[in-house]
């Protein structure tokens, strides 16, 4: 059976369509249908359901992919990285907010670029164009606060961030002399900080801290959550931030924790890569290297 005609159906099966299977390939759409009709053809039974929307596999389908998957992704290790499983000279391509690479991701994968990986990084605010990069093949691992749907993308939680209501100190003073216990009246006079017009996070927080939803609108929206931070720092607004960006803030005095809930609000973020690709060294380590690190933040 030829393993090129195998390869291509591993990837079918995978992506869940022919048009995403190609575009991972970089083959056409009408040459991964031939394929799939050869190999069909071969075996003399369907291995896929031609749907709308893709393709579903059939019972023959499933198992032969459960049996020559992972053999075609130990031959695909060997010969994109040899025998010695070494990573210098290859690139990796990570996804993911810019606040949690930025101070989390790189500084963990940095004893690998010391070995000789390199790193190319993309910064998105929403897991829905982030997802969809690594599902096209843009990048080789994306750090999500979704998990993603289907066989093509395969999640390991990595962490979860907590979140907290910060305001500079006069707002902290001027909340705390409005409200009583966890009432939203005097917090809902102040000035807002988010990262979009629709409030995700303070709108995430008073969902779940207060049982409300925000009365305010965005005084002052920045698509980062640094800046988030130094706006709030400076006096513009409350912000809802996660814990690890705000701790010095917070222990220098330059932001105010507004509320202490007993159950924070937590956020988790998941590690996704494309089935498969752990079966490359660079990947595999980088995907190893995070998940470690990932147990102290």
């Amino acid at each position: 059976m030829d393993l090129g005609l195998l390869r291509t159906f591993v990837t079918v099966h995978r992506a869940g369509s022919f048009t995403r299977a190609a575009a991972l390939l970089g083959l056409s759409q009408p040459a991964v249908t031939s394929q799939i009709r050869t190999l069909e053809r071969q075996l003399g039974r369907p291995l896929f359901l031609r749907q709308a929307r893709g393709v579903t596999p059939t019972t023959v389908g499933d198992e032969l992919a459960h049996r020559a998957a992972p053999h075609l992704d130990a031959l695909a290790e060997i010969t994109e990285t040899g025998l010695n499983g070494r990573i210098a000279g290859r690139t990796l391509h990570l996804a993911g907010p810019p606040e949690i690479l930025s101070l989390r991701a790189l500084p963990a994968l940095s004893p690998l670029v010391a070995d000789g990986l390199a790193l190319r990084t993309s910064l998105f605010t929403g897991p829905e164009e982030t997802l969809d990069g690594l599902a096209a093949g843009r990048h080789d691992l994306v750090l999500s606060t979704a998990r993603p749907r289907g066989g093509l993308l395969a999640a390991t939680p990595l962490c979860d961030e907590e979140h907290v209501l910060v305001a500079a100190p006069h707002w902290a003073s001027r909340a705390a002399s409005d409200r009583l216990g966890t009432s939203c009246s005097g917090l809902d006079r102040l000035p807002v900080v988010d990262v979009h017009e629709s409030l995700p996070f303070v709108t995430r927080y008073w969902s779940s801290v207060l049982e409300s939803k925000p009365a305010a609108s965005a005084t002052v929206v920045v698509p980062d959550l640094r800046a988030v931070l130094e706006c709030a720092a400076s006096g513009a607004g409350l912000a809802v931030l996660p814990r690890y960006l705000c701790e010095e803030a917070l222990a220098s005095g330059r932001l105010i924790e507004l509320l202490n809930p007993p159950v924070p609000p937590l956020r988790t973020y998941f590690l996704v890569v494309r089935a498969g690709a752990l079966a490359l060294t660079h990947v595999a380590r980088a995907h190893e290297a995070l998940l470690r690190a990932a147990v102290g933040w």
